[in-house]
């Protein structure tokens, strides 16, 4: 069972591309006679977590995908470390703005992925999809659910999960915008070549994507 999850709108944007790309990507899978299910997290400290936690206890998921938008990312990022740190620039969607604050008090400082990141980037290089490791999924409600999820599978030996940001999606911007995106086909498939390689992916291998600063 693969769980796959992207965000509301926020912020001024009036779409959100991780949920449209996420619920494309479902029915990629879904069509390879994956069993997939998607879900769309509020844009708000807190009450994102209770919908995922809620929807995994629902939907018992052996993979979860988390994605989320970074508005000036020329490709998808694969997230590898999650920080017990809320620090938002801006209010989330019900006006919320933590500030140097614990996602989960006393929690370890960092976490990383259980998704095999490397192994996810190689495929996604060799179906011609624009991605990159990531070593930030920055301190807004992406990371928060990131960091999260990472807690609530601390204990859990089974089911691999992580996150993604994705993004703007072409379709969204106007003509003139000269900000970087990718087609929603892209990002759906690409999303689908990360759950597809959690799940027939052992041991993650060994790949130079590091960055310098």
């Amino acid at each position: 069972m693969i769980l796959l999850t992207g965000f509301e709108p926020f912020g001024a944007d009036s779409i959100n591309p991780s949920w449209q790309a996420v619920q494309l990507a479902r029915e990629i899978l879904r069509r390879e006679g994956y069993t997939a299910e998607a879900v769309e997290l509020p844009c708000v400290f807190g009450e994102s977590v209770d919908v995922l936690v809620e929807s995994i206890a629902r939907y018992q998921p052996n993979v979860i995908v988390c994605a989320g938008l970074a508005g000036g990312r020329e490709r998808l990022s694969l997230e590898r470390v999650a920080i017990n740190c809320d620090d938002a620039r801006i209010p989330d969607n019900k006006g919320q703005r933590p500030i140097d604050e614990e996602v989960v008090p006393g929690g370890p400082s960092a976490y990383f992925s259980k998704l095999p990141v490397k192994a996810a980037l190689r495929n996604l290089q060799v179906a011609g999809i624009k991605a990159e490791v990531s070593q930030s999924a920055g301190t807004y409600v992406c990371n928060h659910v990131f960091y999260a999820l990472m807690h609530h599978l601390a204990a859990d030996t089974e089911t691999r999960g992580g996150f993604v940001h994705v993004p703007y999606s072409a379709e969204q911007l106007q003509a003139e915008s000269t900000a970087p995106s990718l087609p929603l086909g892209v990002m759906a498939e690409g999303i689908a070549v990360i759950a597809r390689t959690a799940v027939g992916t052992g041991l993650d291998v060994k790949l130079s994507a590091g960055a310098i600063h």
